[in-house]
């Protein structure tokens, strides 16, 4: 009885004292994506350090950086400083490792899928005592998402090849997103569908053969922040492959916004644009969030 008594007062010891301890007040994301849950969770102001790439919200510029994506520097963020880091499933063995031996806590999230979108808002909602923000950030995500597949459901499903990487004015070393990555995920909710087969990791190099071979509708290229001249130029690099169906048609597009490489709320632009080209007999007005 008395040890019975003894448990159940030691439970309720160790309840209060997580439900007392204070959120994380001094954060450091090191990828763009979280940046920019943390801004939609209303976190913004506990943020401390960013990445090189992290360009949203604007009061991104303002915040230490901390590295790129895959070379954060851990002095950086010591000096900063942190009571969490946040980062992805994908920096584990870059980083994860050092926070660990120096005591800096930290939370590792998923980034690969759509469905990883909303676990990582929910996960990191709960971390940063912003549990309601988060269920009302997901679910006016969700929202734009079921609407952009209602619109596109039952229409022509147009083949599609992402680019997300690959040597300047060439199409050597080409990187695409593969079925399985959130990007052909949004392809498919904006209704169209990735051909280049499933990996791992969401993501493979792809020969110029094997794109012959695919011969999807649309090309669309990553290009975040390249401006007007730059994206022409893009453009005429797939010159090299006259005969791709996209090519021949003129259906070669560059996605240069900056969020659209990002798994985080902003998903839900990104189906919002990817819906637009892939079918633009929809007007872009019942596309849009309400």
């Amino acid at each position: 009885m008395v040890r019975k008594t003894y448990l159940c007062f030691l439970l309720i010891v160790l309840w209060a004292a997580t439900a007392c301890a204070a959120p994380p007040q001094r954060i450091v994301s090191v990828s763009p994506n979280l940046t920019e849950i943390l801004y939609g969770l209303g976190v913004f102001d506990r943020v401390v350090g960013v990445t090189d790439y992290c360009t949203y919200p604007p009061e991104a510029k303002s915040r230490e950086r901390v590295g790129g994506w895959s070379t954060p520097n851990l002095e950086r963020i010591v000096r900063l400083h942190p009571d969490l880091v946040v980062l992805t499933q994908a920096q584990v063995p870059i980083l994860a490792y050092n926070l660990k031996q120096l005591g800096i806590h930290f939370m590792v999230t998923p980034s690969q899928s759509v469905s990883d979108v909303f676990s990582t808002i929910n996960e990191v909602g709960a971390a940063v005592g912003k549990q309601r923000e988060a269920q009302a950030l997901a679910v006016s995500t969700r929202a734009t998402l079921d609407r952009v597949r209602k619109l596109t459901s039952g229409r022509a499903r147009p083949t599609v090849i992402i680019a997300v990487d690959r040597s300047p004015g060439s199409l050597r070393d080409l990187y695409v997103a593969t079925q399985g990555s959130y990007l052909a995920d949004l392809v498919e909710i904006a209704g169209g569908h990735v051909v280049a087969p499933p990996t791992t990791s969401g993501y493979s190099q792809i020969s110029k053969e094997k794109l012959i071979i695919l011969n999807a509708d649309f090309v669309l290229e990553l290009k975040p922040g390249a401006i007007a001249g730059d994206a022409q130029r893009a453009r005429s690099d797939w010159q090299e492959l006259p005969t791709l169906k996209a090519v021949r048609n003129f259906r070669v597009y560059e996605l240069t916004d900056d969020f659209i490489p990002h798994n985080s709320q902003l998903i839900a632009r990104t189906v919002v644009l990817l819906a637009h080209i892939l079918h633009p007999e929809i007007p872009l007005r019942e596309l849009e969030p309400q």
